[in-house]
Protein backbone atom coordinates (compact mmCIF):
# COMPACT_ATOMS: atom_id res chain seq x y z
CA UNK A 1 0.00 0.00 0.00
CA UNK A 2 1.64 3.39 -0.97
CA UNK A 3 1.86 5.55 2.20
CA UNK A 4 -0.07 8.44 0.16
CA UNK A 5 -3.32 6.26 -0.39
CA UNK A 6 -3.69 4.71 2.62
CA UNK A 7 -7.49 4.95 3.41
CA UNK A 8 -8.64 6.08 6.94
CA UNK A 9 -9.40 3.79 9.72
CA UNK A 10 -13.03 3.67 11.18
CA UNK A 11 -12.44 4.01 14.88
CA UNK A 12 -12.78 0.60 15.80
CA UNK A 13 -10.38 -0.95 13.30
CA UNK A 14 -8.19 2.26 14.21
CA UNK A 15 -8.58 0.87 18.09
CA UNK A 16 -7.43 -2.74 16.87
CA UNK A 17 -4.58 -1.83 14.81
CA UNK A 18 -2.88 0.67 17.37
CA UNK A 19 -3.63 -2.34 19.66
CA UNK A 20 -0.96 -4.65 17.01
CA UNK A 21 1.41 -1.96 16.53
CA UNK A 22 1.72 -1.59 20.32
CA UNK A 23 3.11 -5.15 20.44
CA UNK A 24 5.72 -6.59 18.56
CA UNK A 25 4.74 -8.69 15.25
CA UNK A 26 3.80 -11.41 14.77
CA UNK A 27 0.83 -10.62 17.39
CA UNK A 28 -1.93 -13.17 18.53
CA UNK A 29 -5.59 -12.14 18.70
CA UNK A 30 -5.09 -13.02 22.76
CA UNK A 31 -2.83 -10.27 23.17
CA UNK A 32 -4.87 -7.65 20.82
CA UNK A 33 -8.07 -8.38 23.25
CA UNK A 34 -5.34 -8.05 26.07
CA UNK A 35 -4.33 -4.26 25.53
CA UNK A 36 -8.12 -3.42 24.22
CA UNK A 37 -10.17 -4.94 27.66
CA UNK A 38 -9.74 -2.15 29.49
CA UNK A 39 -10.02 0.64 27.17
CA UNK A 40 -12.24 -0.81 23.99
CA UNK A 41 -13.58 -4.16 25.57
CA UNK A 42 -14.62 -6.11 22.29
CA UNK A 43 -16.06 -9.56 22.15
CA UNK A 44 -14.05 -11.96 21.21
CA UNK A 45 -16.13 -12.64 17.67
CA UNK A 46 -16.04 -9.16 17.43
CA UNK A 47 -12.33 -8.75 17.34
CA UNK A 48 -11.92 -11.62 14.76
CA UNK A 49 -14.21 -10.12 12.49
CA UNK A 50 -12.19 -6.75 12.49
CA UNK A 51 -8.97 -8.32 12.18
CA UNK A 52 -10.25 -10.03 9.20
CA UNK A 53 -11.60 -6.94 7.90
CA UNK A 54 -8.00 -4.89 8.44
CA UNK A 55 -6.65 -8.02 6.66
CA UNK A 56 -9.12 -7.39 3.40
CA UNK A 57 -7.78 -3.67 3.33
CA UNK A 58 -4.11 -4.44 3.95
CA UNK A 59 -3.18 -3.33 7.45
CA UNK A 60 -2.32 -6.81 8.12
CA UNK A 61 -1.50 -10.25 7.36
CA UNK A 62 -2.74 -13.35 8.80
CA UNK A 63 -0.65 -16.78 9.44
CA UNK A 64 -1.61 -19.29 10.50
CA UNK A 65 0.05 -21.77 13.01
CA UNK A 66 -0.01 -24.65 15.25
CA UNK A 67 0.68 -24.93 18.98
CA UNK A 68 2.72 -28.36 20.51
CA UNK A 69 -0.98 -29.16 21.47
CA UNK A 70 -2.03 -29.34 18.06
CA UNK A 71 -4.49 -26.55 18.61
CA UNK A 72 -4.23 -23.64 15.64
CA UNK A 73 -4.22 -20.30 15.75
CA UNK A 74 -3.91 -17.28 14.09
CA UNK A 75 -1.08 -14.47 14.17
CA UNK A 76 -1.10 -11.19 13.17
CA UNK A 77 1.51 -9.04 11.14
CA UNK A 78 0.85 -5.30 10.57
CA UNK A 79 1.42 -4.20 6.59
CA UNK A 80 1.16 -0.69 7.62
CA UNK A 81 3.40 0.40 10.37
CA UNK A 82 2.18 3.42 12.42
CA UNK A 83 4.34 5.91 11.57
CA UNK A 84 2.90 5.44 7.95
CA UNK A 85 -0.44 5.78 8.63
CA UNK A 86 0.24 8.81 10.67
CA UNK A 87 1.93 10.26 8.10
CA UNK A 88 -0.92 9.49 5.69
CA UNK A 89 -3.59 11.02 7.46
CA UNK A 90 -1.83 14.08 8.54
CA UNK A 91 -1.42 14.77 4.90
CA UNK A 92 -4.82 14.20 4.00
CA UNK A 93 -6.10 16.40 6.82
CA UNK A 94 -3.41 18.75 5.30
CA UNK A 95 -4.51 18.25 1.85
CA UNK A 96 -8.65 18.21 2.39
CA UNK A 97 -9.64 20.12 5.57
CA UNK A 98 -6.74 22.71 5.12
CA UNK A 99 -6.46 23.04 1.30
CA UNK A 100 -3.18 22.43 1.34
CA UNK A 101 -2.74 25.80 2.90
CA UNK A 102 0.50 26.41 5.64
CA UNK A 103 -1.23 29.18 7.00
CA UNK A 104 -4.47 27.64 7.63
CA UNK A 105 -2.75 24.24 8.90
CA UNK A 106 -0.83 26.47 11.65
CA UNK A 107 -4.08 28.37 12.29
CA UNK A 108 -5.98 25.03 12.56
CA UNK A 109 -2.78 23.91 15.43
CA UNK A 110 -3.17 27.01 17.10
CA UNK A 111 -7.13 26.46 17.16
CA UNK A 112 -6.71 23.19 18.29
CA UNK A 113 -6.71 23.47 22.11
CA UNK A 114 -3.08 22.45 21.82
CA UNK A 115 -1.22 24.50 25.04
CA UNK A 116 1.34 27.37 24.56
CA UNK A 117 3.86 24.73 25.59
CA UNK A 118 2.99 22.27 23.17
CA UNK A 119 3.05 24.72 20.31
CA UNK A 120 6.22 25.86 21.58
CA UNK A 121 7.86 22.40 21.51
CA UNK A 122 6.32 21.97 18.19
CA UNK A 123 8.20 25.29 17.22
CA UNK A 124 11.58 23.87 18.62
CA UNK A 125 11.74 20.68 16.95
CA UNK A 126 11.18 22.37 13.71
CA UNK A 127 13.58 24.84 14.77
CA UNK A 128 16.01 22.16 15.09
CA UNK A 129 15.42 19.74 12.23
CA UNK A 130 13.92 17.61 15.06
CA UNK A 131 11.35 16.51 12.93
Amino acid sequence: MKKNSIPPLPDGELDVMQAVWACAPPVTRAQIHEILENTHPMAPTTLLTVLSRLAKKGFLRIEKATEETGDRFSRYIPLVSQAEYLASQSRRFFDRLCGGSLPAFAEALCDSGLSREELEELRRLLKEDAI
